[in-house]
């Protein structure tokens, strides 16, 4: 029996969130440039999402590149953007067959125009599909969207359109970038660091949290079953006790 076996199909997580870490210190072992080590871990991109396929997941959130990423040297944040629109279009076609949309979280305005035009027409091509959709977090920050979800609701309260009595966790979660999305129940960091790094931040308060010491580029569809068999020998409780949830 192989993992995918293993796993019980009545308890797939439906929303499996991914901090990719790993690329560069991948590329320095194989003594290449670190911007090698994102061009092969586009490979781990498609072993997860056809993990995901397999299994029935609905979303795969991917955190592809954030706001602080901006701080890395020019060569490799221009080699980034490049890749990812070459990604995109050598890829869409083969998600199409696979029925996947797509979904784009984060500051679209602050990506180059030609990620940005890319971006929108790919979501356009797969809008069709809904078989699992694959969300990338780019140009991304927790706090940078849960910053942007209190202006917001201030100014509704400032208008007059609600009251500071009518701010809710839904009315909060409305105003995020994932407002149509479910939130993760599974995360999990490739690479051995254990830290979210400013990642959906507001949407994990009930997430499981699983670290794998494989690098991002070494990540298959096998890491990401032992993930999910991993998830779902814990007990979810939200707060009750274990005699409540039986």
């Amino acid at each position: 029996m192989n993992s995918l076996e293993k796993i019980d199909k009545n308890n797939i997580p439906q929303h499996i969130a991914i901090i990719m870490d790993g690329n560069g210190r991948w590329a320095k072992k194989q003594g290449q440039e670190r911007l090698y080590g994102h061009s092969i871990g586009v490979e781990a991109v498609r072993e997860s999402i056809n993990a995901c396929l397999s299994m029935g997941v609905k979303y795969l959130t991917l955190y592809t590149f954030s706001t602080e990423n901006w701080n890395r040297p020019k060569d490799e944040v221009d080699g980034i953007m490049n890749l990812l629109v070459q990604t995109i279009s050598n890829e869409l076609e083969l998600l199409n067959s696979h029925q996947t949309g797509l979904i784009v979280i984060g500051d679209e305005e602050g990506l180059p125009d030609s990620c940005r035009d890319e971006l929108n027409e790919a979501k356009e091509y797969l809008s069709k599909n809904n078989k699992l959709y694959l969300v990338l977090a780019l140009n991304y920050s927790a706090r940078w969207e849960i910053k942007n979800a209190i202006k917001n609701i201030s100014e509704q309260v400032k208008d007059g359109k609600i009251n500071s009595k009518e701010i809710t966790d839904e009315l909060i979660s409305n105003e995020l970038c994932t407002k149509n999305i479910p939130d993760p129940e599974l995360i999990i960091r490739t690479s051995g660091e254990h830290r979210i790094s400013n990642f959906l931040l507001w949407q994990l308060a009930y997430s499981e949290l699983y670290f794998t010491e494989v690098l991002w580029p070494d990540f298959k569809e096998e890491d990401l079953y032992l993930a999910v068999t991993n998830f779902q020998s814990r007990e979810r409780r939200f707060g009750q006790t274990s005699e409540q949830i039986i």
